[in-house]
């Protein structure tokens, strides 16, 4: 593998104009792709196996055109005060607006309050409701403008109007998070390298990558219902990484120029030896990444395969553009411990001989591993105790900020009408194959009636042939409730019950009971999930480390992390601490992807700081060092790096705090948090005490299991080999000249 990806890198830094030409020629033909493919909807959205998917399944086909699965929205007004809904002229302006709302190829139906008992009884309070034909994911800009511009309109008749419902359910607008992300990580690139020159490559790089990706994405957004949200991830995970990767090798290349070797061998030894530990990094993230479709959400899927797709493209950019680009620099890249005629004029860095603050701190550690580890693991243990209280959900309307109209719908129509009524539950009753269809259905009514915590059941909707019944119950509690989850298992648990009676199958479906199986089919899914990622990421770190207790610790302390993680994110949006630093208006369940989210993603990234960070101390073992000094080498070469990619990813993931969409600050907060666990708690403490305690047998491996695995040689010790070939070669051509 070294060698191999040392000849790569001397191609590339010596044939850098052919280089630079295909991936220019690559993002242009992207950019084009994407310039000239029809603009991408939103995805479709199905969640297949679950009840309520099969609920909306089978109304479609026994209800055609109702789209059962479409997106809603609830229109609510409430009159000026001292006032009624039912006066003339707020009922003119309702019916007006009501006739508004109907315009729009995509809307399917729209509800009079008037004719459809939808006002309150005090009469303040009452609402439209809008049906579209297509699922809140798939719905077009220009019906949502509609719907906003009708309510502004009602708004200007003095009324107080807002609008809830999924039919406004759209991905937030990209706001500045990553461009603050970007800023910072230019910072400390120029602070890490103390170039501009050095510190431009990587974010160059990384954008090209990310540029490449996201194009290619929007190109083939429409033939593979891809959608426009699909590209939020590859864009947040590919900067992050093509960032890092490029961090990585450039470090590498001035560390070898600081040994004295010319730049075209440097350039080819930076490839051979951190370009390996990018590969095997890139992989774990890749793994991570498509492991999600084990989830079986089709729309997580796509997201997970075009993210690892960025990040695939992120470690090919690494491994050629960069040696390319460092040829075209030159001498203006600076060995390492020197800075730029702009930044240092030149002068050391750092005083000759002084060791630096990696040096000192894997010094002390591996003097003193046992408080150490036991410091990291206590304080991680106190953060990850909040997670034994995390209680998870998907978020609905009443988890918005109350500055948005979802939320203030949401209030209105709590008000007016109870909070369940926010998060009705639509009951499907297929009697088919029942003698008698509409004893089954009032059995059914009936059965629903007795049960705690119903307010209302409204009576059966059938189809023409009479076989199929609607039943929308309205539940007592909100929809996020668990009073309400328990109510969708009480009213599911009488379905073998009905069957048995009267042959006749009940399902229940609506956005309620559909957020609910979301939840449940995440929940299901994490531990497999988890097995299958940290299994194949731990024989693939196997494989580079040539040890069974390294990536065990590797996993290990990646789990800690994330369990801590967990808990920051529970103390925050669920208990509410700090939540007005943080922006969080509303506390809450914690979103049921978030878990299974935070496992995919931060595991490919915190084995990204392992794999480098270790691979230099199996590199400087393996050379003969001591297995206490090689930490501290790994340290000494490796800890700037790390610090500096881990600050860049903290920046990137932290722009996204200040979102105003839940989920968004959230998974922001979250994913920095998890980032500054794991790499300066887990990486830069446990993991070198860990090493300092287990000494030499933290690389022991089984004789039997050493025969069968390949080498890979990551550490590069072919390269003492290649490189001696092609100085003898160097030398020829210079008695040649």
């Amino acid at each position: 593998m070294a060698t191999f990806l040392y000849r790569i890198g001397r191609l590339a830094f010596r044939r850098r104009h052919f280089v630079a030409l295909i991936w220019v020629a690559l993002l242009t033909l992207a950019g084009v792709g994407a310039a000239s493919a029809p603009a991408a909807g939103n995805s479709s959205f199905s969640i297949p196996g679950t009840e309520a998917q099969k609920a909306f399944d089978l109304l479609e086909h026994r209800f055609p055109g109702m789209s059962a699965d479409g997106a809603t929205a609830r229109v609510v007004f409430k009159a000026p005060a001292g006032e009624k809904m039912t006066d003339k002229a707020n009922k003119a302006a309702v019916d007006k607006t009501v006739r508004e709302l109907g315009h729009g190829s995509e809307v399917a139906s729209v509800a009079d309050p008037y004719t459809g008992h939808a006002v309150s009884r005090d009469g303040s309070i009452a609402y439209a409701s809008v049906k579209y034909k297509v699922s809140g994911m798939e719905l077009k800009d220009s019906s949502r403008d509609a719907l906003k511009e009708a309510a502004q309109e009602a708004r200007d008749t003095g009324l107080t109007v807002e609008v809830g419902g999924d039919a406004l359910t759209a991905m937030p607008e990209e706001g500045a998070g990553e461009l603050i992300g970007i800023g910072i990580a230019a910072v400390v690139l120029v602070i890490t390298f103390g170039s501009l020159l050095a510190a431009g490559l990587p974010l160059l790089t990384a954008l090209i990558g990310v540029g490449i990706g996201v194009s290619s994405i929007t190109a083939l957004a429409s033939v593979l219902d891809l959608g426009s949200t699909t590209s939020t991830l590859a864009m947040m995970i590919g900067l992050a990484v093509g960032i890092d990767y490029a961090l990585f090798i450039v470090s590498r290349y001035r560390a070898e120029l600081a040994e004295g070797r010319e730049r075209e061998e440097a350039a080819g030894r930076a490839v051979g030896t951190a370009g390996s530990a990018v590969v095997f990094a890139g992989l774990t993230v890749v793994i991570a990444l498509v492991g999600l479709s084990v989830v079986n959400i089709p729309m997580l899927t796509k997201m997970g395969i075009a993210a690892a797709g960025t990040v695939a493209i992120a470690v090919l950019i690494a491994l050629t553009m960069i040696p390319a680009l460092l040829g075209y620099a030159g001498r203006r890249v600076k060995p390492a411990g020197e800075k730029s005629k702009l930044l240092g004029g030149g002068r050391p860095a750092k005083k000759p001989g002084r060791p630096n603050m990696g040096t000192r701190w894997a010094s002390f550690v591996v003097r003193r591993p046992l408080p150490v580890l036991l410091l990291g693991v206590i304080g991680l243990g106190a953060a990850a105790v909040p997670v034994s209280s995390l209680e998870l959900g998907l978020p609905d309307d009443g988890s918005q900020p109350t500055s948005t109209t979802q939320r203030r719908a949401y209030d209105l129509l709590s008000e007016g009408f109870g909070a369940g009524f926010n998060g009705p539950l639509m009951v499907v009753v297929d009697a088919k194959d029942s003698a008698h269809p509409k004893t089954a259905f009032s059995e059914v009514g009936d059965e629903i009636k007795g049960l705690k915590d119903v307010v209302a059941v409204t009576p059966a909707t059938t189809d023409k042939a009479g076989d199929t019944a609607i039943i929308t119950v309205v539940p007592k509690s909100k929809p996020s409730s668990r009073s309400t989850e328990d109510l969708v298992h009480t009213i599911r648990g009488k379905g073998a019950d009905i069957t048995a009676k009267t042959d006749a199958k009940l399902l229940v479906t609506g956005s309620t009971a559909m957020n609910i199986d979301v939840s449940q089919r995440l929940n299901d899914a994490l531990l497999p999930y988890l097995a299958l990622v940290v299994g194949l990421a731990f024989l693939l770190l196997i494989v580079v480390f040539r040890s069974v207790l390294v990536p065990l610790k590797a996993a290990l302390g990646f789990l800690l992390s994330v369990l801590a993680a967990l808990g920051a994110v529970v103390a925050v949006f669920q208990w509410g601490w700090l939540s007005g630093l943080m922006d969080v208006q509303q506390t809450g369940p914690v979103m049921s992807m978030m878990p299974i989210f935070m496992v995919g993603v931060v595991f490919g990234l915190a084995m990204d700081y392992e794999v480098f960070l270790v691979t230099r101390m199996r590199e400087a073992y393996v050379h003969g060092e001591k297995p206490t000094q090689a930490v501290v080498t790994g340290f000494r070469h490796g800890a700037r790096v790390v610090t500096a990619a881990a600050v860049i990813m903290i920046a990137v993931f932290s722009g996204f705090i200040g979102s105003s969409e839940s989920m968004v600050k959230m998974i922001g907060f979250g994913l920095a948090v998890a980032v500054f666990f794991d790499a300066f708690v887990v990486r830069m403490a446990i993991v070198p005490a860990v090493l300092a305690l287990l000494g030499k047998h933290a690389w022991w491996l089984p004789k039997w299991l050493d025969r069968i695995l390949p080498n890979v040689d990551v550490e590069g010790e072919g390269l003492r080999t290649e490189s001696a070939a092609h100085g003898t070669e160097d030398e020829r051509e210079l008695v040649r000249a």
